[in-house]
């Protein structure tokens, strides 16, 4: 059963890592939309394209476009925080009890 566990610990390691690089690329791109990029950098073409069907489809679910500023950034982030504390640490905790 240990077996068991160490894969259950090591894809919620995977998960977390995943997720914490998934966020610091949606800060990144918020930040870049402040200053008006190139559309045709890659770097940014690659930020629009990881990201843009994440936050629209939050645009979708959460329509505030009357206030002028997109919150999308913050409501995904919060989204992968709660998955962070919730499915990553569960995940962690079951795989102790199979060890």
């Amino acid at each position: 059963m240990f077996i068991l566990g160490n894969l259950i610990e090591a894809v919620a390691r995977i998960l977390d890592v995943g997720l914490t690089l998934y966020m610091w690329i949606i800060i990144i791109r918020a930040l870049i939309s402040w200053v008006n990029p190139d559309p045709y950098n890659p770097i940014v073409m690659f930020l629009y394209r990881i990201t843009e069907p994440v936050l629209s489809t939050v645009r979708r679910w959460i329509p505030l476009g009357n206030i002028g500023i997109d919150i999308s950034p913050i409501i995904v982030i919060l989204v992968i925080i709660f998955l962070q504390s919730f499915l990553v640490q569960s995940m962690a905790q079951i795989a102790l009890q199979f060890k």
